[in-house]
């Protein structure tokens, strides 16, 4: 116990007194803090047996200082700069506004004397602490010093926030000279590559670079979810497009049209491609990077977590000698990757696999991969009858978009290939009633089918911050569980940790709704059945619909309801 500080002892009594935490909990925290070295108040939150609001109202009294709502402040840039991001993380300091000479700070320890004399040292201001519970205190930190800590900070340092003029539209027109003098400057192609190097560090997948009529804005898509990243300098808007267009081999010149291209970059010991698009707006060029990272790429189905009657029907469909299977989803997911999947189980050595994909996302060995190109008049189509006459055993077909691509896909598989493809419908039954509606024959989409996959991707629950929650009961009451599982049930979820950014989420799960093609569906398509018919006859033969395979994620502890519901029906 000699470890422990007084001032750890003094909180946790007075904790005790208040009857906030039980001296249980107290023990259990004074461990966990001789393992963390953080402070007991941290652990206490972090446990989930004690709010950061009444920690935050209990120092407040300990130490006789105010206590502030981090959640409540919106901090300036200007006064960010004020503490460096290494002294605010290290001594857990976050300042909040300055008054004449005077700078409010808000601190976990606003006693300790040495720490302020240091801080009035470095900003040459007098200092003024308030208190903060040290888990709000942290995430504030991270959340307005993310950029200093990765770095990308610095690499605007050439470039104030003072120096930056608002750009008339007549300032868009530079010359390509100027452009390609311009994009060689060094913060520039720091800032670039510091971006595209932080991007795939994080675990992105996408990479937005967005002009505005005041401001530029970079933001990544990290599990689904965007989230802005850093703010550059107005002046470096035409630079940074530019100096992207570059790397990928587009036209600088060209800011009226869209335009697509790829950048293949060595990170570390990695090979990352970028997929770029570049789309003109009101303001300037908005810039899409998706980030393609093969050592990401999980391509075993006994991972994705599909429940186990649906993943024996699915690899009972891909290893039939002749038919279609179809994936179905709205775009980002996930369908590419499950279809990559089942060319992975099956590409054989015996076997000629052939695709067509716009665009190609990854390079699969052994596979004949075909890039889609609408306007040379290398459409899908085009490229399915190519391919009847190149002797494949095994086809897909990227997305079938239209009749005449449908139609081609049909025959194929009703002509001795398998044929695998994507569908952007909401659930698998849906599926059937979109070809038909497209014009496909109902006996032929009877006749070629055999598989229809429906999937979504939601966010799984940090393990790092992982703890009990619950929902309101009109949530409860439309969620799909019966009442009687509801009382027994327990709810998780993320309460935002360091190692989830403060999201509370990490990683994403699929949810699969797999509907094999059995006899009686085949004869209702034939009459002509409607899409809750289908469905209705598809559940009756064991199908476990998207909502249903949530449920059990969220009884698993994998994803919250909150994801479940956002990302399917009833």
């Amino acid at each position: 116990m000699a470890s422990i500080s007084l001032g750890s002892l003094q909180i946790g009594e007075l904790l005790l007194r208040e009857g906030l935490i039980t001296r249980e909990d107290l023990d259990k925290a004074l461990e966990q803090q001789k393992v963390t070295g953080t402070r007991l108040g941290f652990a206490l939150v972090t446990n989930g047996v004690l709010s950061e609001g009444d920690l935050t109202r209990v120092l407040s009294q300990q130490y006789r200082v105010p206590a502030v709502d981090l959640t409540a402040v919106e901090i300036e840039p200007k006064i960010l700069k004020l503490v460096p991001a290494d002294f605010a993380n290290k001594h857990l300091i976050l300042p909040l506004r300055r008054v004449g000479r005077t700078l409010t700070v808000a601190m976990a320890n606003p006693t300790d004397l040495s720490v302020i004399d240091d801080l009035k040292f470095v900003t040459r201001f007098d200092v003024d602490a308030v208190v903060a519970g040290e888990f709000t205190l942290r995430k504030a930190i991270d959340k307005y010093y993310e950029i200093a800590n990765d770095g990308l900070g610095d690499l605007l340092g050439e470039w104030e926030a003072e120096d930056v003029e608002k750009v008339e539209e007549e300032e868009f027109e530079f010359s390509a000279s100027q452009l390609a003098a311009q994009v060689e400057e060094a913060p520039v192609v720091r800032l670039i590559n510091g971006v595209l190097t932080d991007a795939v560090k994080r675990g992105a997948s996408d990479i937005h670079i967005e002009p505005y009529e005041t401001e530029v804005r970079i933001r990544y898509r990290i599990d689904g979810a965007l989230r802005e990243i850093v703010k550059p300098p107005l002046r470096m808007k035409a630079a940074l497009t530019s100096r992207v267009k570059i790397l990928a081999d587009l036209n600088i010149a060209e800011r009226r049209l869209p335009q697509d291209g790829r950048i293949k970059l060595k990170i570390g010991r990695k090979v990352i491609d970028f997929r770029v698009s570049t789309l003109p707006t009101l303001f300037g060029e908005k810039i899409v990077l998706r980030i393609l990272d093969k050592g990401n790429l999980t391509l075993d189905l006994e991972k994705f977590g599909m429940a186990p009657r649906a993943e024996k029907d699915f690899l009972h469909a891909i290893s039939q000698p002749f038919g279609m299977v179809l994936v179905t989803g709205p775009t980002g997911s996930g369908k590419t990757t499950t279809l990559y999947s089942a060319l992975s189980r099956i590409n054989t050595g015996d076997t000629n696999i052939m695709t067509a994909e716009d665009p190609v996302e990854y390079n699969l060995n052994g596979i004949n991969q075909v890039l889609v190109r609408t306007e040379i008049g290398m459409t899908f189509a085009a490229a399915l009858r190519a391919f009847l006459r190149q002797d494949p055993n095994i086809i897909m077909v990227g997305e079938i978009r239209d009749l005449e691509t449908g139609g081609i896909a049909v025959k194929a598989a009703l002509t001795g290939h398998l044929v695998l493809s994507t569908l952007h419908t909401n659930d698998a039954a849906s599926t059937v009633t979109r070809m038909i509606d497209m014009g496909i024959e109902p006996f032929n989409v009877a006749s070629a089918v055999n598989l229809i996959t429906a999937q979504r991707l939601v966010r799984r629950i940090c393990n790092s911050c992982r703890v009990e929650t619950t929902y309101e009961q009109g949530i409860l009451d439309g969620s799909g569980f019966g009442s009687e599982e509801l009382r027994s049930m327990k709810f998780y979820h993320g309460e935002g940790c360091d190692a989830c950014n403060g999201t509370g989420y990490a990683g994403r799960q699929g949810l699969y709704e797999v509907m094999a093609m059995t006899a009686q569906l085949r004869l209702l398509v034939l009459q002509g059945a409607s899409t809750d018919e289908l469905k209705k006859e598809a559940v009756a033969g064991g199908m476990i619909t998207l909502r249903q395979d949530g449920l059990q994620k969220v009884r698993d502890g994998i994803t919250t309801l909150a994801e479940v519901i956002k990302e399917t029906t009833l």
